[in-house]
C-alpha cells in the first residue's frame, strides 16, 4: 500500500532521491546538520515568559528546568519538536485520518475508516470542553511546537523535504487525538468478537468455544437468537481493514506488557523497587521519548509520547508507576436494522430513530477531495460504508468515543505525591484501561486498575456482534471506580501484572473474557519468590529472562518421537540439550517455535480452512490455552485430520509438525541443526513510517535499521512476538524498560528501542538499539548534579 503511495509521487521523489543519496554519502553535510537540534547556547523564542534551561544528557534525554508550568510545557513542546517533529506529524495524520493528503489514494481506505470511527471528532470535542490549567498547559505545549516549526522552516526534518510539504500549526486536539490511537491499539476486543463469530460459523458453537476458550472459561458462548448466524456479515473484509490500519500503529499481535513492584522487605535497599516494560509494535523511531520536566509544581521523569505533554510512565519526587494493558472488553459491534424507506433511520425498540449525519472531507494528493458521509446511531458510528463487502449494517461502540478528561488525569498523575492523589488522578483515567503498579518514598506499594469498563445486561456476553434494535444488549453504565480492582501494601510484599487475569471469579463484575495466558506473570512471580531480597540487578535479569513455559509443556511430547532419519535424530538431540530458554543463539528455541506454529496449523487447519486458519494462528492466547489442555489427551478429536481416511492421534500430529518444522528450517538454513539459531530467524527491522516500507531501496537503507537478532517469544518475560506470515520476524515486543529505585532515584535505569532522535544521521537516531538488544540500560538521571555531570549540551531558551 505504502509502496504504491510513494510511487505516486513519481518524478518528485526520484529527483529528491538523487539529492538524498548524495547527502547520505556525507552524513555530516550542512544540509543534514541543519535539521539537527540546537543543544548548546542561547535561543530567543517568542511565547516564553521567563528563561528555561534544557540540559541534554549523553543519551539525548532532555532535562527541562523552568520557573512556571506554562513555560515548562512550552519548552517540552519545543524540545520534542526538535527531535521528533516528523514523528509527531505522522502520528497526527494517522489519528486524524489525513494520510491521503500526503500519500495519495493508496491510504484513502485507511483514512475513510478512521474518519468513520471519529477519533479526531471526539478529540476536538474534548479540546472544546477544556478549561483552566489543562487547557493552558496543552496550549503552551502546542505553542512550543509551533515556535520551533516557525523558526526552522528552512531546516525541517528530511521527510518533509522528500514529501514536499510543511506541517500545519499544532493544537490541543492533535495531542488528545493520539491518546485515541493508543486506546485503539490496546483495546482490540472487537477483532476478537469477529474472529469468534467466524469460528462459530465454521465449526459450530460448541467447537468454537474449545478453540476460543475465555480466560477463565466461565459463561457459555451463546449466539443471540435474533442474529441467526454470521455467514453473511463480511467479517473477512472488516478484519482486513483492521490489518491495514495496524500497519500505521504501534500495536499488533504482541501488544502486552510486564510490570512488578516489591516493597522494602524484599528489596536490598530497604525501599521499594519498581519495574515496567511495555510491549508494542517495534518501529523507527521509537514510540517513546524520554523527558525530565522540572518547574511549576512538576518534577517528573520518564516516557512521553511525542505530541502529548507530560510523562506517561515514570516517577516524580514522591511516587513511581508503571503500566500494563488490562485488556477489558470496552468495545461492542451492533447489527442495526435500517428503515427501507429512509436509509438515515434505524430501528430501536420498535421505533425508527434518525441517525446523526456527519460529513468528512478527505483531501487526497493527486485527485479531488473525497466526501465521506458518516452515519451515527445510539451505538456509535456505522462502519459498513468504509469496509468493502461488509453486507450487514454494523455500528461500533467504544468507550474512547465518549469524551473524557485523560489529559487532566495525566497532569494530576505527574504531580501526585501519595496513594490517595495517585488514585484521584486515575479516577479520571477513562481509556485505555491499564494495570498500574505503584510505589512511593514512604515505602508503600500498590495496584490500581482505572478506566471506563461497561456493565452489560444479562445475556450480553460481549463475545460476538449483537442486535442493536431490541434494546436488550445496551450497556448499563460503568463499573464504579471505587469497585475496580485495587490493592495497597499486599501481604505478599510484591505485585506482578503481565496482562494476566486480574481478579478471581467472585469479583462482581465482568472485566473481560480474554486475558494473556499467564505464563509471563507465572515466570516473574517464580523469579521474585526465588530470592528473599532483590536488587536492581535481579530486576535486570528478570527483564532479560527468555525461559519459555510453553516449551516446558510441549517439548516432552516431541522428545517421545522415534526419529525418522539422521536429521530428526540430530534435531532431537538439540532439544534434549535445550534449557527452554529462547535466546537468540539457541537452536532448541528455533526448532520449538517453528514446531509450535506447525502444530497449530496441523491440528486446526483441516477444520478451519486456509483463510480462517491464518486469522486463528494470530490469536496466540486462544490456541495456547486450547492446545495446552488438548495435548494431554492423545486421542482428542481435534488431532484427527478430517481430510484423510485414517484417524490421526496427538502423536501423529506431533510427528508431522516436527517433520514440517525441520523441512522449513532445513530449506531456510540447510540441514545443519546447530546453525538453526533462533535469532537468525527471529530478527527485527526497525521500519520507518512511511518511508521505510516504500519499496525504494535507497530510502529504506537510509531510514530503517536492522535486522537485529533477538531472542524471546510472546510468552517469555523478555517478550518478542512474531507474525508467522513474515515469517517469524519479530514484529512486536519490549518497547521500553524501566527500573525505579525509590531509595535513590539516581540509581534508576531506563532504555527504549532505538534512540531519542527521529532525525536520520543524528547520533541519537539509533544509539539505544544495542542497549535494547542486550537488555542493557542507561542511568535515568534525576538530581541536577548528576544531570550536569553527564550533560551533552545546555540550551537556554529566553523570551523574545
Amino acid at each position: 500500500m505504502l509502496r504504491r503511495a510513494l510511487a505516486c509521487l513519481g518524478v518528485v521523489v526520484g529527483c529528491i532521491l538523487v539529492a538524498i543519496l548524495a547527502i547520505s554519502l556525507i552524513g555530516g553535510s550542512l544540509f543534514i546538520r541543519q535539521t539537527f537540534p540546537t543543544i548548546d547556547g542561547t535561543v530567543k523564542v517568542a511565547g516564553l515568559h521567563s528563561t528555561v534551561e534544557v540540559y541534554r544528557d549523553r543519551w539525548g534525554v532532555p532535562h527541562i528546568y523552568a520557573d512556571n508550568a506554562e513555560d515548562l510545557f512550552f519548552a517540552q513542546g519545543y524540545v520534542t519538536a526538535q527531535d521528533r517533529l516528523w514523528h509527531m506529524e505522522f502520528n497526527r495524520r494517522v489519528a486524524s485520518g489525513t494520510l491521503s493528503e500526503i500519500l495519495g489514494e493508496a491510504t484513502l481506505d485507511t483514512d475513510r475508516f478512521i474518519r468513520a470511527l471519529g477519533w479526531r471528532r471526539v478529540a476536538e470535542e474534548e479540546a472544546g470542553a477544556l478549561q483552566g490549567e489543562t487547557l493552558t498547559l496543552l496550549e503552551a505545549y502546542a505553542a512550543g511546537v509551533d515556535a520551533f516549526r516557525d523558526s526552522h522552516r528552512g531546516s525541517l526534518p528530511l521527510e518533509f523535504t522528500i514529501l514536499a510539504f510543511e506541517p500545519e500549526p499544532w493544537s490541543p486536539a492533535d495531542s488528545i487525538a493520539w491518546a485515541k490511537v493508543m486506546a485503539w491499539d490496546l483495546g482490540g476486543n472487537w477483532e476478537a468478537e469477529l474472529l469468534r463469530a467466524q469460528l462459530m460459523e465454521a465449526v459450530g458453537e460448541e467447537k468454537a468455544a474449545e478453540l476460543a476458550p475465555p480466560y477463565p472459561d466461565t459463561a457459555p458462548l451463546i449466539v443471540p437468537p435474533e442474529v441467526g448466524d454470521y455467514a453473511n456479515l463480511g467479517i473477512d473484509s472488516l478484519l482486513a481493514r483492521s490489518a491495514e490500519l495496524e500497519k500505521f500503529l504501534s500495536g499488533g499481535l504482541g501488544v502486552g506488557s510486564n510490570n512488578w513492584v516489591v516493597d522494602g522487605s524484599k528489596s536490598a535497599t530497604g525501599m521499594p523497587l519498581l519495574a515496567d516494560d511495555v510491549h508494542l509494535g517495534l518501529q523507527m523511531p521509537s514510540i517513546w521519548y524520554e523527558v525530565h520536566l522540572v518547574g511549576g509544581g512538576f518534577n517528573v521523569e520518564g516516557y512521553s509520547f511525542p505530541g502529548v505533554p507530560g510523562v506517561i510512565i515514570g516517577h516524580n519526587e514522591h511516587i513511581a508507576w508503571g503500566v500494563t494493558n488490562l485488556g477489558p472488553d470496552v468495545q461492542d459491534l451492533y447489527l442495526e436494522k435500517v428503515n427501507p424507506a429512509n436509509p438515515d433511520q434505524y430501528e430501536y425498540q420498535g421505533q425508527w430513530l434518525d441517525m446523526e449525519i456527519l460529513e468528512e472531507v478527505i483531501e487526497v494528493s493527486g485527485q479531488d477531495p473525497v466526501l465521506e458521509r458518516v452515519q451515527v446511531t445510539r451505538h456509535g458510528p456505522i462502519i459498513t460504508p468504509v469496509v468493502e463487502d461488509l453486507s450487514e449494517v454494523i455500528a461500533f461502540r467504544w468507550t474512547a468515543l465518549e469524551p473524557n478528561r485523560l489529559i487532566e488525569a495525566l497532569f494530576m498523575l505527574d504531580r501526585a505525591s501519595n496513594w490517595e492523589e495517585f488514585r484521584a488522578a486515575l479516577e479520571l483515567w477513562a481509556v485505555p484501561s491499564q494495570n498500574f503498579v505503584y510505589a512511593d518514598t514512604e515505602g508503600n506499594i500498590g495496584y490500581q486498575s482505572p478506566g471506563l469498563i461497561p456493565i452489560r445486561g444479562e445475556g450480553h456476553t460481549g463475545l460476538v456482534p449483537v442486535p442493536g434494535w431490541t434494546g436488550e444488549y445496551e450497556w448499563q453504565g460503568y463499573i464504579p471506580f471505587d469497585e475496580l480492582p485495587s490493592v495497597f501494601n499486599p501481604a505478599s510484599h510484591f505485585l506482578v501484572t503481565a496482562n494476566n487475569k486480574v481478579v478471581g471469579d467472585d469479583y462482581p463484575y465482568l472485566l473481560a473474557y480474554d486475558f494473556a495466558v499467564g505464563h509471563r506473570a507465572q515466570r516473574i512471580t517464580a523469579l521474585l519468590e526465588n530470592k528473599e531480597v532483590l536488587g536492581a540487578e535481579d530486576f535486570q535479569r528478570i527483564q532479560a529472562d527468555t525461559y519459555s513455559i510453553p516449551a516446558e509443556i510441549f517439548t516432552p511430547y516431541v522428545l517421545q518421537i522415534e526419529p525418522e532419519g539422521f536429521l530428526q535424530e540430530r534435531a532431537l538431540n538439540e532439544l534434549r540439550r535445550w534449557d527452554y530458554r529462547c535466546d537468540a543463539d539457541s537452536t532448541g528455541a528455533a526448532i520449538f517455535q517453528v514446531f509450535y506454529v506447525k502444530l497449530v496449523e496441523n491440528t486446526f487447519g483441516d477444520e478451519l480452512g486456509e483463510e480462517l486458519l491464518a486469522e486463528y494462528v494470530g490469536a496466540w492466547t486462544w490456541h495456547h490455552i486450547a492446545l495446552e489442555e488438548m495435548i494431554q489427551e492423545g486421542d482428542n478429536l481435534w488431532f484427527d485430520d478430517v481430510t484423510t481416511p485414517e484417524k490421526e492421534t496427538r502423536d501423529d500430529i506431533v510427528l508431522r509438525s516436527f517433520a514440517d518444522a525441520l523441512d522449513y528450517l532445513g530449506n531456510r538454513f540447510g540441514d545443519v541443526p546447530h546453525a538453526w539459531e533462533w535469532g537468525r530467524l527471529h530478527g527485527v527491522t526497525f521500519v520507518h513510517q512511511p518511508l521505510g516500507e516504500s519499496g525504494i531501496a535507497p530510502l529504506e537503507m537510509i531510514f530503517n535499521r536492522g535486522p537485529v537478532e533477538v531472542g524471546g517469544s510472546a510468552n517469555t518475560v523478555n517478550a518478542a512476538s512474531f507474525d508467522p506470515e513474515e515469517p517469524y520476524a519479530t514484529t512486536d515486543g519490549v518497547s521500553q524498560r524501566l527500573i525505579v529505585d525509590l531509595s535513590d532515584f539516581d540509581n534508576s535505569l531506563s532504555t527504549h528501542t532505538t534512540g531519542q532522535s527521529g532525525l536520520v544521521f543524528n547520533r541519537h537516531y539509533d544509539d539505544m538499539i544495542h542497549l535494547w538488544q542486550g537488555v542493557e540500560y542507561h542511568p535515568l538521571l534525576w538530581s541536577r548534579e548528576m544531570v550536569e555531570q553527564n550533560q551533552e549540551g545546555l540550551l537556554v531558551l529566553e523570551p523574545r
